[in-house]
């Protein structure tokens, strides 16, 4: 979402700096233990809460994986920043409706959205996503493999993409795609079914996208 165009990859580390690393040593060992390959430094002891967590991800992380953006990365999500406060309550807004019309619709088994009553997550949901949550959606399709690859062929307006967060509404069956070596079997049991169907809804008009649900839809029992 902070590029917002599906124009690169990279994004930013946000730290409070206000968690208490050395209370839970045993759980962060790489920022609780010395760092023998930076002359022993215990980064939570020698910068605190405020710098334990960016002074190890620049100075060893960095070093060692070589995680940073390219310059061309980082003009393009800093311009994709500029209008992401915009962008994001239309995201929400198309999710939200997508999500409660899915709902009700009978080709569909159940929807996963924070935003649904119906949720588990709902009441956290209300607690901490005061602007809502965010424009995936997923959900998943009576009739499993067979019913998701009807249901992605007559999508005439979302995209048929791997990634998410575009400005487009983009879809995506993993079964069939980037699970696609995986059988039903152990697309169950890692909870992401053959007939699931991922939906990343993008800024067009709402009722454009519910209406393509609903055609796409349609031809499942066709």
């Amino acid at each position: 979402y902070m590029d917002g165009h599906a124009a690169c990859l990279g994004g930013a580390i946000i730290d409070g700096g206000k968690f208490d690393w050395l209370a839970h040593a045993d759980k962060f060992p790489g920022l609780c233990a010395p760092d023998e390959s930076y002359h022993g430094i215990t980064y939570a002891e020698k910068f605190g809460k405020e710098g334990a967590f960016i002074t190890k991800a620049t100075a060893q992380l960095m070093r060692d994986f070589g995680a940073m953006q390219s310059p061309q990365s980082a003009f393009i999500l800093n311009l994709g920043l500029e209008s992401l406060h915009v962008r994001m309550p239309r995201h929400v807004e198309n999710a939200q409706a997508i999500a409660e019309f899915l709902e009700q619709q009978p080709q569909v088994e159940y929807v996963n959205y924070p935003g649904l009553k119906s949720n588990k997550y709902y009441a956290l949901a209300q607690k901490y996503l005061g602007n809502g949550g965010c424009g995936v959606v997923s959900f998943n399709l009576k009739g499993g493999r067979k019913a998701a690859e009807a249901f992605m062929k007559r999508l005439q307006l979302a995209a048929i993409e791997t990634h998410v967060a575009d400005a487009r509404t983009c879809c995506l069956n993993p079964a069939t795609t980037t699970h696609r070596q995986m059988t039903d079997e152990q697309l169950a049991v890692a909870g992401i079914p053959a007939g699931l169907v991922r939906l990343s809804c993008g800024l067009e008009d709402k009722e454009d996208l519910l209406a393509d649900l609903q055609q796409a839809l349609a031809g499942i029992a066709e």
